[in-house]
């Protein structure tokens, strides 16, 4: 006969977090995003990726390159991810504010993180917030910052009490480079 137990995380229940990883060449013509879902443990659920090349950037202003890639990227990982997570993060320098608050309009919150040593342009719609994690990092969130008592700010309580805030992007990061290794060559 089996032993009685209680799992006394709540990881279940939380749901899962993604993380929005977006990664360019050096030359600015091959683009790679990654949506990838992690639990309150930050033990891995989904992992969707894919890439846009832009074929002539002489044509682009370089500004909306960047914009460009983003918007198409986000918009494919949103449309072949399975799993619906509590709250997307992403860096605020990987990802503009215009992203989320003009283009793509979400059902969940959207966070996007920034150091205060980096000046951060930001949109008069994000609510700011401050996070210590172990330093101090802002979190732009757009349409708003989840309830104090939510599900979603409980899941990323637990994410920042476990240093889980800022490391799944370099996972992600590990994960596009693993299905790109080609990309990866003419990178460096």
């Amino acid at each position: 006969m089996p032993i009685p137990f209680r799992d006394a995380d709540e990881v279940e229940a939380l749901g899962a977090a993604g993380y929005l990883k977006i990664d360019a060449s050096q030359d600015n013509r091959v683009f790679r995003g990654a949506l990838f879902l992690v639990n309150a443990r930050g033990e891995p659920i989904e992992f969707t990726y894919n890439e846009v090349k832009i074929p002539s950037t002489f044509l682009w202003r370089q500004e909306d390159i960047r914009r460009h890639a983003a918007r198409n990227l986000t918009t494919s990982l949103l449309a072949i991810c399975r799993k619906v997570p509590q709250f997307i993060i992403c860096l605020a320098e990987e990802v503009d504010h215009q992203l989320f608050c003009n283009e793509i309009h979400l059902s969940i919150p959207v966070g996007r993180i920034a150091s205060p040593l980096k000046s951060t342009p930001h949109s008069e719609l994000e609510v700011q917030a401050d996070i210590e994690d172990p330093q101090l990092l802002h979190l732009f969130w757009f349409p708003g910052r989840p309830a104090d008592e939510s599900t979603e700010n409980r899941l990323l309580n637990k994410l920042v009490t476990h240093g889980l805030l800022l490391e799944p992007f370099d996972r992600a990061l590990v994960g596009l480079r693993e299905a790109y290794p080609d990309q990866v060559e003419r990178d460096h």
